[in-house]
């Protein structure tokens, strides 16, 4: 068994989930949304560190996997975007967490079969491949796919590599 963090980053909301892969079965263990408000942005940074190491601490997960910045047309969003997102990966590599990154399409097309699917559709299928029992907000749910698609790919990467439960190691 696998416990993987995914994190949604964002400025103002970063999303992040955590799940429990044994095989192809994931389990949900939490989620949900650091929301920062109308803080000035170096606190908002602060406040997604402090909360992303906390949720850390606690899940103590084995791998993270953070979705990749696709480019805006507002470039001072795309900055701040990417600010967030380092804060993100930072707070996970202090905890010596191995991170992992997908597009946005990648992990569209791991969840929901098409890499332009929308917020509804990833909602709905975090949903159904979780067990839950209502949609979670879209932040979360983008996280919560986020781990999904990392916890699937690696697991078809150990089918494909023929790596046996001996050598796997922690990725049982």
């Amino acid at each position: 068994m696998t416990v993987i963090l995914g994190v949604d980053p964002g400025s103002r909301i970063t999303g992040y989930g955590v799940i429990r892969m044994h095989r192809h079965q994931a389990e949900h263990l939490t989620s949900g949304c650091i929301t920062v408000g109308e803080l000035d942005f170096d606190a908002r940074l602060c406040v997604i560190f402090d909360a992303l190491t906390q949720v850390i601490l606690e899940f103590k997960p084995e791998e993270a996997a953070v979705e990749k910045i696709f480019m805006n047309r507002n470039a001072d969003s795309a900055i701040k975007l990417g600010q967030a997102r380092g804060v993100a990966v930072v707070a996970i590599a202090k905890q010596a967490v191995p991170v992992h990154e997908y597009s946005p399409n990648q992990i569209k097309q791991a969840i929901v079969g098409r890499g332009h699917a929308d917020k509804a559709q990833i909602q709905h299928m975090v949903k159904t491949l979780l067990s839950l029992t209502k949609i979670p907000a879209a932040d979360a749910a983008d996280a919560l796919a986020t781990a999904l698609c990392h916890g699937h790919t690696r697991q078809g990467l150990l089918a494909v590599s023929g790596v046996t439960k001996a050598r796997a190691g922690r990725y049982r």
